[in-house]
């Protein structure tokens, strides 16, 4: 369980470090050819996208699924993700030094939640499941084309709520993407065929940039607390109920209100953390280039 844990928080540190190093390389780069309130020019973004930070930050996001993967495959989902889902606090608590930031009382208390909080679910933690019904890998697979494909479908039609119903799309597609990571056959021990022929190797391939794009229009179309706020509470409740109802995560003897209640904590903290200004402050600033 321990490289689990460590893998997940190496994913939230490079996740949230990668977030910075991007605002970084955007807020370097002048666009003269845009003016206040326009989008930056093609030109600009490419050069964001050439910065030092900005490619650093992209190897970052790489790395970080790369520990993400093997938190999801190791220990319960309902500690994988939260612990995931701290990298807005490396990202607010890192913003403070290389953007300048400033945290207020608030933004402070609901980081100290999130660290106790997943203190206690680590202690609290059992083993994780290894349940593999069939119909599982192609329900992950499903669940990914539908929430796509409705997304496509509804959200161009929608008037307001768009960052809400976006950013919670982009956060379930991560909560299916970890639920298949889990499921995938063929990786131990190591079978081609077996992992080719796994529907929940597609919903993986589907389920990581269909989240991405979900963010992304999240953050176009509306506040970015609301739709960091969405994405928290989508990537972790949704495959931390999953974890224990269907794939058999399990929590130590007498720790199960432990866990309950630093789970909530853990998730509602992640939240207050998505709607501070400086969550806003980094995310705008890297509207110079692409979402991480």
């Amino acid at each position: 369980m321990l490289i689990g844990i460590l893998a997940a928080v190496f994913a939230a540190l490079a996740y949230g470090t990668a977030s910075v190093l991007q605002a970084r390389g955007a807020q370097s780069v002048d666009d003269t050819g845009a003016g206040p309130g326009e989008a930056p020019s093609l030109r600009s973004t490419i050069a964001a996208m050439l910065t030092v930070a900005f490619i650093a930050g992209m190897a970052l996001d790489g790395i970080g699924f790369l520990g993400n993967l093997v938190a999801a495959r190791m220990i319960p989902l309902f500690l994988a993700q939260p612990i995931v889902s701290a990298n807005l606090v490396v990202t607010v608590v890192l913003a403070t030094v290389v953007l300048k930031a400033r945290l207020s009382q608030r933004d402070w208390t609901a980081i100290g939640v999130v660290v106790v909080a997943l203190v206690l679910l680590g202690f609290a933690a059992g083993d994780e499941g290894r349940k593999h019904e069939w119909w599982l890998h192609w329900a992950v697979l499903v669940a990914a084309v539908v929430i796509l494909g409705l997304g496509a479908a509804i959200l161009p039609r929608m008037q307001s709520r768009v960052a809400v119903l976006a950013g919670l799309s982009g956060g379930v597609l991560f909560g299916v993407l970890a639920v298949a990571v889990r499921v995938l056959d063929g990786l131990d021990p190591f079978d081609l065929g077996e992992l080719l022929t796994d529907p929940a190797l597609y919903a993986i391939i589907l389920s990581g940039p269909g989240g991405f794009y979900m963010f992304t229009v999240a953050l176009q179309k509306g506040a970015v607390s609301a739709a960091s706020a969405s994405l928290v509470v989508g990537e972790t409740v949704v495959p931390g109920v999953v974890g224990i109802v269907v794939l058999g995560d399990t929590v130590r003897a007498g720790w199960g209100p432990v866990a309950v209640i630093a789970f909530v904590a853990a998730v509602v903290g992640a939240v207050v953390v998505a709607m501070s200004p400086v969550v806003e402050q980094v995310e705008r600033a890297g509207e110079n280039a692409p979402v991480a």
